[in-house]
């Protein structure tokens, strides 16, 4: 089990991405900036950035055969990700519309697209991809019954990693297989549901683990991120920067932390990785144009 590093499950987006003063309310009409495509997608983009790191890397996704998904797979490509495991067909390509404030924060609507066809007998016929990955990623911007069955499909030895985004409630057995399940403040709540949330992020921490993962881990944005297990808790501080566009910096912080794993790192370390990377990530717009290698981690 040493062909790769880190196998990603997960979609791959076209990134159609304006700038804005101000994000519209309802029924309002703002003017924006030019329009911008890139390559995105919560799946897509980890790939990239755990490629971009050094880390050997696949994806198994799906694209349509469009222009999109040609600009997509060049993409991957390009940053060495493995694309033996992405297939082409059966819709058009996912597309996610985003809005970028001026001071970084964005907002996304997602229409999946083809990622709403990657299904798990797609997963079953990727066995090979499973049984040679140190580690699987995956998100949830595919199927949840494809998530289920990459649970299914992990081979002995290899760890799970989850960031559920966009949340949703999630079965016992997908809980039960993150180490770690990764989550913003947003998903934590949205996961736990009002009564369970708490105000600070060790209650969310707490209240997560109590659901079934292995180990949390909380990521606080500035404030860095919160990691969680039976041993107990740890803050991992943040590097000051000056954020740009947060696009894609979350899906940087969880390849970073998954690749870490594998490598044998503990959780805090892997965290305290993936906190620098999610900060370089931040300083550059764009998703996978913005993310590191790793001498520019080292550097920051």
């Amino acid at each position: 089990m040493d062909d790769y590093d880190l196998l990603v499950v997960g979609s791959a987006n076209a990134d159609l991405v304006i700038g804005v003063e101000r994000r519209p309310g309802a029924g309002e009409t703002v003017l924006g900036g030019d329009l911008a495509v890139h390559p995105g997608g919560k799946g897509a983009n980890q790939a990239v950035a755990a490629a971009r790191l050094g880390a050997r890397t696949a994806l198994l996704a799906r694209v349509g055969d469009d222009a999109h998904g040609r600009l997509l797979l060049d993409a991957q490509r390009a940053a060495g990700v493995d694309t033996a495991g992405v297939l082409v067909g059966g819709a058009p390509t996912g597309v996610a519309l985003i809005t970028v404030d001026p001071s970084g924060d964005n907002s996304i609507v997602v229409s999946p697209g083809a990622n709403g066809r990657l299904t798990p007998e797609d997963v079953r016929a990727a066995a090979g991809l499973f049984r040679a990955s140190r580690v699987v990623s995956a998100q949830l911007e595919i199927p949840l019954e494809t998530v289920v069955e990459v649970v299914r499909a992990l081979a002995p030895g290899s760890r799970f990693v989850l960031n559920p985004s966009p949340p949703r409630p999630l079965p016992p057995q997908v809980l039960a297989a993150c180490d770690p399940l990764i989550v913003n403040e947003h998903e934590a709540r949205a996961v736990l549901g009002a009564s369970g949330a708490g105000e600070e992020p060790e209650d969310w921490a707490r209240s997560l683990l109590a659901r079934g993962p292995r180990s949390v881990v909380v990521t606080l944005g500035a404030r860095g991120a919160l990691v969680a297990s039976a041993e107990g808790m740890t803050r991992v501080p943040s590097v000051p920067v000056t954020a740009v566009d947060t696009t894609g910096a979350g899906d940087a912080f969880t390849a970073a932390l998954a690749w870490r794993l594998g490598t044998g790192a503990t959780l805090a370390e892997a965290a305290g990785h993936a906190v620098r990377v999610g900060a370089a990530a931040v300083m550059r717009r764009g998703a996978q144009e913005s993310f590191p290698t790793a001498a520019e981690v080292e550097a920051l």
